[in-house]
């Protein structure tokens, strides 16, 4: 008897399987059965590269809410993608700068990357998971996240392999011959660097890491968030060019000429003067106004902010030196650069690709947001794997890009987008 009811059990539970999983359908729940990304070669010879995935402390403050599933959706398929090597996140993976101006002051840093981690829980999930499949997960910093202590990711993400080689920088080597090197390209980039010089007298310490860019993206991120108002702006004028010359202050006046174009229609309800930063972070503890941090005439003549990255032009060569910049340039060439895609590229040829002490076939950067990829005539290439945010102004319809380089005697570099439609696509036009 007692058999006979089990074998009726066993039919009606083949019988109920039939209704749940139908002939041909894979179950919900089953990671083995998520499709690759590609159809996957032999060996494990491929690096991807993800960056500027710009994941926020809550949903209403993130670049990275309607992109999130389908980035869940991609480090799935990717785990099962078995010719896929490493992961490499290339900067700006967890964000502090896209803050309205109006979001409570914190005082630890710590606690808001945590935060920042528990917001984004299943997508710290699914990076573990890769690592659980064999791929080498490798972090290294961007700008938006160079505050981020290593202790902090390595509690979230235990396998991490973080790529760090000074403060709030990294740049990663990897390939069969150690031939491909992967940073976000912050270094290079005068309003994004680390900066513990230009705030060193202000603040009376060496920790003010944040560069002039975090104040401006917070001020950006406010009218962004407050749904572009558009409010009329006096800000200072600076009538006479200085002669070019004149570098301190032909400099000056370049800085000051690229906030003047940045904020001309950046309009932020909040007042000019009003102390709108209320910054208790990373060696600073006070608030600022916008007209503390624009540079105006002085008093005496001179170009200058006149509290907040004070005679900002005076301090980058120190700043290089600090950052290990390997190749340095002058502060007018990194201040014009650093609104310009292609000064990336001429800055991977110069640290490494035509650098004579470099031996590297391959650079990867992040932090524009464009993905670009040119192939010099030796072979020799620079990628920019692009961003993962909603909505990039800079190059719509370019979102979830990634760069694909598979190492070996020669290497191949592709760069893909991944569609709304969770299938990847060559970037087209592929820049450059």
């Amino acid at each position: 008897m007692k058999k006979k009811i089990i074998t009726v059990m066993f039919v009606l539970i083949m019988i109920l399987s039939l209704f749940l999983f139908p002939i041909g359908c894979k179950p919900i729940n089953d990671e083995k059965n998520v499709t690759p990304l590609w159809e996957a070669g032999a060996t494990r010879d491929k690096i991807v590269v993800i960056s500027d995935l710009h994941l926020g402390i809550e949903d209403d403050y993130t670049e990275t809410l309607q992109n999130r599933p389908l980035l869940i959706n991609f480090l799935k398929r990717l785990q099962n993608t078995l010719d896929v090597r490493e992961l490499v996140i290339a900067g700006d993976f967890l964000d502090t700068w896209y803050l309205p101006v109006y979001y409570p002051q914190y005082t630890d840093e710590n606690e808001f990357y945590e935060g920042v981690i528990a917001n984004n829980q299943a997508v710290i999930d699914e990076f573990n998971n890769v690592i659980a499949s064999g791929i080498k997960l490798v972090y290294v910093p961007g700008n938006h996240d160079m505050t981020l202590e290593a202790d902090v990711l390595q509690t979230a993400i235990p396998n991490i392999v973080q790529a760090r080689d000074a403060k709030g920088l990294g740049a990663y080597y990897t390939g069969d011959r150690d031939e491909i090197v992967i940073e976000h390209g912050h270094r290079y980039d005068a309003f994004s660097a680390p900066d513990s010089f230009s705030n060193k007298e202000l603040c009376g310490n060496d920790d003010t890491i944040l560069p002039a860019g975090y104040i401006y993206a917070r001020y950006a991120a406010t009218w962004v968030l407050e749904d572009y108002p558009e409010v009329e702006k006096n800000l200072p004028v600076i009538s006479t060019i200085p002669d070019k010359t004149d570098i301190d202050q032909y400099g000056a006046y370049i800085y000051y000429s690229i906030l003047k174009k940045l904020t001309a229609h950046i309009t932020p309800n909040e007042g000019l003067d009003e102390k709108i930063f209320d910054m208790r972070v990373a060696g600073f503890n006070d608030t600022y106004s916008y007209l503390d941090f624009y540079p105006a005439l002085q008093t005496d003549g001179t170009i200058s902010a006149p509290v907040l990255f004070k005679n900002i032009q005076r301090t980058w060569d120190a700043r290089q030196d600090a950052n290990g910049v390997k190749v340095k340039n002058s502060f007018i060439e990194a201040a014009l650069g650093a609104i310009e895609s292609d000064y990336f590229y001429q800055q991977a040829n110069a640290q490494y690709l035509k650098n004579p002490d470099e031996d590297v076939d391959v650079v990867v950067f992040g932090h524009t947001h464009i993905p670009y990829l040119k192939t010099e005539a030796n072979g020799k290439t620079y990628l920019n794997s692009g961003t993962w945010v909603d909505d990039d102004k800079k190059l719509p319809n370019s979102t979830r890009t990634f760069a694909v380089i598979t190492t070996g005697a020669t290497n191949k570099t592709n760069l893909y987008r991944y569609t709304n439609e969770e299938s990847i696509s060559y970037v087209l036009p592929i820049l450059g």
